[in-house]
């Protein structure tokens, strides 16, 4: 019985979030009321104050999860360049197809703003940039004579305001494609001439799929 509690404890506190990010998705923190999380979750306010003590409390649980894109990363044996050209483009398919990931970032950008802000995401993101970085510009990938945290803060910095371009522009309809124009100009001046080959701009390609059997 008490799984049985626990489970659907779950599954409202995930509505509730799925809920809140599409409200915040479309109106932003001011934007949103409680009530609009309630309409979109189709929970009870008993049940979302059970879970998430404040709208700020929701919000802040979307912009924490956003940073799920990264959390394989520890994991990887060799973290480098490719990673981090990884972890952008997997970003970019997250905006575009994932509420909670949108509303994460909207969230971000609004509490990073002029009032009050907040840089713990972005220095996280920098956090995370570096440490593949810094192995990378080691094993004679990255310019020696490179700062390795300032590109790493250029490089979160660039992302933001590309994918807020693409947001205002096309809706992210060209969010990779922008993507892979940071790379492609950026590759040949950090990364050394004979070894720009071992970089894809667009990612890491993905294997092809196997020929259906009869």
């Amino acid at each position: 019985m008490t799984r049985v509690r626990q489970e659907r404890a779950e599954i409202t506190r995930q509505a509730i979030l799925d809920g809140a990010a599409t409200a915040f998705d479309l109106c932003g923190f001011d934007g949103t009321s409680l009530s609009d999380v309630v309409k979109y979750a189709g929970v009870t306010k008993g049940a979302l104050y059970f879970h998430f003590p404040s709208k700020e409390a929701l919000a802040r649980a979307l912009m924490d999860e956003h940073f799920q894109v990264s959390e394989h990363v520890p994991a990887i044996e060799n973290p480098g360049l490719q990673t981090v050209i990884d972890l952008t483009h997997q970003m970019a398919h997250g905006l575009r197809t994932n509420v909670r990931i949108r509303a994460g970032i909207r969230l971000v950008i609004e509490f990073g703003a002029f009032t009050n802000p907040d840089p713990t995401p972005y220095d996280t993101w920098i956090a995370t940039c570096r440490s593949c970085l810094t192995p990378a510009q080691e094993q004679g990938d990255i310019h020696p004579m490179l700062d390795v945290r300032a590109l790493s803060t250029l490089l979160v910095g660039a992302f933001t305001g590309i994918q807020v371009t693409s947001h205002v522009r096309t809706r992210r309809e060209d969010l990779h494609t922008r993507v892979t124009d940071l790379w492609s100009f950026l590759l040949p001046t950090i990364v050394p001439p004979q070894r720009i080959t071992r970089f894809h701009p667009t990612g890491t390609p993905r294997p092809a799929s196997p020929p259906p059997t009869d």
